[in-house]
């Protein structure tokens, strides 16, 4: 019998204050990517639409209501485990609540955009690349 493919959509939020990007620090015993700093988000229910499905996992995970702008970028990938995700990362903004860690994550901080390679794992150096070409300066 043929296995089925283990595909899953994930959302990852981009939130950005004042050109200052919320990044989320992983546990250190993190089965995925331990001590790794990184954005809020994670894989959608099936069937779940992808707004609904980044604000429920951005409150989940920070405590935070965000509003989204735009679509920042589309990934597709495979995860050391085999499985394949389909990732899109939405430019958001915060919109209420003050951020309190859920137990995936040990460290939060907001860093200044143009600076935020110095800290957040490179998988995410494209999408800082993009939001620094295009959205910095009308964000500030």
């Amino acid at each position: 019998m043929k296995k089925k493919p283990d595909f899953r959509i994930a959302v990852k939020a981009f939130i950005v204050q004042n050109n200052r990007l919320l990044i989320l620090k992983r546990r250190k015993d993190d089965v995925q990517s331990p001590d790794v700093w990184e954005i809020p988000g994670g894989r959608l229910e099936l069937g779940e639409d992808p707004s609904l499905g980044l604000k429920r996992e951005v409150k989940e995970e920070t405590n935070l209501d965000i509003e989204i702008i735009s679509p920042l970028n589309v990934r597709h990938f495979q995860r050391a485990d085999g499985q394949t995700i389909t990732m899109i990362i939405f430019l958001c903004r915060p919109i209420g609540g003050k951020v309190k860690l859920s137990k995936e994550h040990s460290e939060y901080a907001g860093i200044p955009a143009d600076k935020a390679k110095g800290k957040l794992t490179d998988f995410f150096f494209e999408e800082v690349d993009r939001f620094n070409a295009l959205f910095a300066k009308s964000l500030r």
